[in-house]
């Protein structure tokens, strides 16, 4: 009997085993096998939806929570995840996607005008903006719980349901605030149909559009900065026509100015959102134009700083980094705002020693040359950025990651006796050198992310610079510390020199360079910075405010010299 109880609890705990190991299989399979399947549709259902999204004629992006209270344009139902449209502002859950897509009409770029040449208003009901107000009655728009009241795409009118009948104006759109900025449907609907493309036609169209129209073109690069690229294509795109908006990871610049070519000689402006690289590409897009044979439609350049460094925008006073802190209509007034400058642009020649039968290598140049420690810094930020480049999404993080490096190389000195390896020529005189690390020859008054290099701490007497003077100055630096010396101003830079050619000859071993902040290694070789040619930017004069005063003060005895605003005749006006 023992031996019998003994092999039934053996039995029964061998089957105990058995069914404490299938249910832990169960417990550990089932959810891998749920995950699995969930990933696989998710993956279906996301290019369904990249599918569904390149047919479509609307803008829609996808969102897991909407940031304010936002209700579905078909079901008129409170929505949390659904998508929106960043043209016409159209909102609608997932079921109502379709539906929305087949049934509500999206902000269309090109059109007829009614029978008397105007614009009739494009409504689209409900999520009208937070403290909109009826411009009817004056009161406030969309503050009740539901799907209510209009928007106007175009001329951002906001009405409420009760109050739309009673409209002044009728059905008649005056594009609002920013008519002079938008390019309208109707015009490239006349510019479609002629039969002869000549600019004397597109200033005869442009007469319908209202005296002093500049269309401006918003070119962004969404890799810029904190990656505000995209919402801010979205937000122009609300309240320009969307074929003015550019996306440069999509389309390259030298497409998107195009556009240039339907529109008046000499209107259009273009606002950059990018950095100093972003800007330079555009540049150059722009020199390929007048390449063409298309110089009457050069546009005018404004930058919207979304970089790290964002030199020439300081120098033009667009101030260091943009980060939201105004809205984009307060852009689109600074952009009606800004006085025409001219810019010079500059050709770097880089020819290898040995090399002769190899064309040498060229570069446009806008803001600075640099050999030395500031180039050693950038060449090693440009190495681990393109291996990590999510690590470099924020611009604080961007910033300390310099400051390493320039530590480092205090205490490395890669860049010693810089003197003992490089010919300094300017305007074909020899300078003699002292015991350097670095050279820069600046085009701009600003450098390395904010500082005023040239006049440094301001205590010594120094030719004045200018944006279009066809000079450039040179300087040399004792190291990462001596940069960051100058930086905080607690030293000067050791001023070589302006000239109107700088030609430098590296006699022995690598050195890191840089131009406008794209670094790269380099033997032996000479270096020819020439003039290239000019370009017109757009200069903002920001206000001064009280608490500047102090600091403007000191600075008041040397503000023609840093103003990049050419003087006399020679001034360039919109």
């Amino acid at each position: 009997m023992s031996m019998e109880g003994d092999e039934g609890n053996r039995d029964q705990s061998s089957r105990e085993e058995w069914t404490l190991l299938f249910w832990t299989s169960l417990a550990v399979v089932v959810p891998v096998i749920i995950t699995l399947w969930c990933s696989v549709q998710r993956s279906k259902r996301k290019i369904h939806m990249k599918d569904f999204f390149r047919k479509s004629k609307h803008g829609w992006h996808c969102t897991d929570l909407f940031n304010k209270p936002t209700y579905c344009c078909v079901c008129q139902q409170h929505i949390i995840h659904g998508a929106f449209c960043d043209c016409c502002g159209v909102c609608a859950d997932e079921t109502c996607l379709r539906r929305a897509d087949r049934s509500l009409v999206c902000k269309e770029i090109m059109g007829p005008s009614q029978t008397d040449g105007t614009l009739e208003h494009r409504w689209v009901r409900g999520n009208v903006p937070l403290c909109s107000v009826c411009a009817v009655c004056k009161e406030q728009c969309g503050n009740q719980p539901k799907l209510c009241d209009f928007r106007c795409v175009w001329c951002q009118t906001m009405v409420h349901d009760d109050c739309k009948p009673s409209l002044s104006d009728g059905e008649r759109c005056e594009l609002g605030e920013f008519r002079s900025l938008i390019i309208p449907p109707h015009y490239l609907h006349h510019v479609n149909k002629l039969r002869r493309r000549h600019p004397d036609e597109y200033s005869k169209l442009a007469s319908a559009c209202g005296s002093g129209w500049t269309p401006v073109l918003v070119l962004a690069n969404t890799r810029s900065g904190n990656n505000m690229g995209e919402a801010l294509l979205g937000e122009f795109r609300t309240i320009l026509n969307p074929v003015q908006v550019f996306d440069l990871s999509e389309l390259p610049p030298s497409k998107a100015l195009q556009l240039c070519t339907l529109l008046p000689p000499g209107s259009v402006r273009v606002l950059v959102c990018g950095g100093d690289g972003t800007v330079g590409w555009v540049l150059d897009a722009i020199d390929t134009m007048k390449l063409k044979g298309q110089d009457q439609f050069i546009p005018r350049v404004m930058i919207l700083p979304l970089g790290t460094g964002n030199d020439l925008s300081n120098s033009l006073g667009w101030g260091s980094g943009y980060a939201g802190e105004i809205p984009v209509e307060q852009v689109l007034r600074n952009v009606l705002e800004a006085e025409v400058v001219k810019m010079d642009r500059w050709k770097v020649q880089v020819a290898s020693k040995g090399l002769y039968f190899r064309k040498p290598k060229v570069l446009s140049m806008n803001n600075y040359f640099s050999v030395g420690p500031d180039a050693l810094m950038a060449l090693n930020f440009h190495t681990h950025h393109e291996k990590t480049p999510s690590f470099f999404s924020s611009r604080i993080v961007n910033k300390a990651v310099y400051f390493m490096y320039g530590t480092k190389d205090c205490l490395v000195q890669e860049c010693k006796d810089l003197d003992k390896r490089i010919e300094l020529e300017l305007d074909g005189e020899r300078v003699a050198l002292p015991s350097l690390e670095g050279i820069i020859v600046c085009n701009i008054g600003y450098w390395g992310g904010g500082c005023r290099l040239w006049e440094g701490m301001g205590d010594e007497p120094y030719p004045p610079t200018r944006l279009d003077d066809g000079l450039l100055e040179v300087v040399g630096v004792f190291g990462s510390f001596h940069c960051a010396q100058i930086q905080v101003k607690m030293a000067n830079p050791v001023r070589l020199g302006q000239a109107h050619t700088v030609r430098l000859v590296l006699k022995t071993s690598r050195m890191p360079m840089q131009v406008d902040g794209e670094p790269w290694a380099q033997g032996p070789c000479t270096i020819t910075i020439t003039h290239k040619t000019q370009a017109f930017m757009l200069y903002h004069s920001a206000e001064q405010t009280d608490d500047d005063e102090t600091s403007t003060s000191e600075a008041e005895s040397s503000a023609p010299h840093d103003s990049p605003m050419p003087s006399g005749p020679a001034s360039a006006r919109a």
